[in-house]
């Protein structure tokens, strides 16, 4: 069994409560001009602000603080080129009749379809990959417990980063994705959670005019 040892928590910081409700706006206005792109540049970005952000993934809470992310960054065109081949055939199923007709007109006022060739242009490919299981060090199997909820908080906490860097993104979850575990040559333990396109949006990017729900709509406090 597993033993940790307790240290005193020295990293926290307390703000006084005027700075506190000022930082909380600031952050939410900053999220608030966060928006998904399907037009990206392919603008050079420095390699170091891409660790930094998988970084700030990486200190997501997990359950038993197992840790079960991976995430597999690619920048080579041709691995790109690979997985926007294999992403679109698989699209190409799901909008020619895999997809329901509800499914296809809640979708259609976002302007999707299975042309996907930000797969290509962003710089930056970001697979996370959710370890159902972990390996230790003679090579026998380690459960991993509430993997979806980690992977999906480290998720977040990744999209936040890249957005406060000045980046924007796409998520991408063509179904089903093993096709990545094959071109990344990632073990069949792990399973593709999500893809992230990352770069600087294209000059002329534009987007759909959306809105999201209201406090009152979303949140009660009782």
């Amino acid at each position: 069994m597993r033993q940790f040892e307790f240290e005193p928590l020295e990293q926290f910081e307390k703000y006084p409560e005027a700075e506190m409700k000022e930082r909380s706006r600031t952050f939410l206005d900053d999220m608030r001009r966060r928006r998904t792109v399907r037009d990206f540049s392919n603008q050079h970005v420095p390699r170091e602000i891409i660790e930094d952000c998988i970084q700030t993934a990486m200190t997501a809470p997990s359950g038993a603080n197992m840790q079960p992310w991976r995430f597999a960054v690619v920048q080579d065109p041709e691995i790109k080129r690979e997985i926007r081949r294999a992403a679109e055939e698989v699209e190409r199923d799901f909008y020619a009749g895999k997809a329901s007709d509800e499914w296809l007109a809640a979708l259609a006022p976002l302007g999707t379809d299975e042309h996907k060739p930000f797969l290509e242009i962003a710089p930056y490919l970001i697979v996370i990959f959710a370890q159902l299981h972990g390996l230790d060090a003679e090579g026998s199997t380690v459960k991993h417990y509430y993997v979806n909820e980690s992977v999906g908080i480290a998720t977040g906490l990744l999209i936040a980063a890249v957005h406060r860097a000045g980046l924007a993104s796409l998520t991408h979850t063509p179904s089903p994705m093993g096709f990545l575990n094959e071109i990344l040559n990632r073990p069949s333990h792990e399973r593709p959670y999500l893809l992230l396109a990352v770069g600087y949006p294209a000059v002329d990017a534009r987007v759909p005019r959306i809105s999201k729900k209201r406090l009152a709509d979303a949140c009660e406090f009782t």
